[in-house]
């Protein structure tokens, strides 16, 4: 088994901490299903959110899910112009026996864009 990074982002449409919960936890419900991963997979989990997020923290949602014994820590991503506003990014890492190429990072809608290079 070994340990792999995760990566993974959606937008959010309003800066509502229960559209955040809705769409942060359908982000992480993506990554899980389509890595074959469940919560004892997970050993540690980075969320960022741009600077124009400010309802909720984004590791919220993942406590909802029932993920609670993993540490979650949330920053905030670089104040850059022109980036896509509303984002919240995730890096998991876990433990699998999927190779790093076999790897299924998760970018939702608009976000594709962030990441074609790695987007599924």
């Amino acid at each position: 088994m070994a340990v792999r990074a995760v990566r993974g982002a959606v937008q959010l449409e309003r800066d509502e901490a229960g559209h955040m919960d809705e769409r942060v936890s359908e982000l992480l419900t993506a990554v899980l299903e389509r890595n074959q991963l469940v919560a004892d997979d997970l050993i540690s989990v980075w969320f960022t959110a741009t600077p124009d997020l400010h309802s909720d923290f984004p590791a919220a949602a993942a406590r909802g899910l029932g993920i609670v014994d993993v540490p979650l820590i949330c920053a905030q991503e670089l104040d850059i112009t022109g980036a896509m506003p509303r984002v919240v990014r995730i890096m998991a890492h876990v433990e699998t026996y999927l190779s790093k190429a076999e790897i299924s990072h998760v970018y939702l809608g608009a976000t594709g864009a962030l990441r074609k290079d790695i987007a599924q």
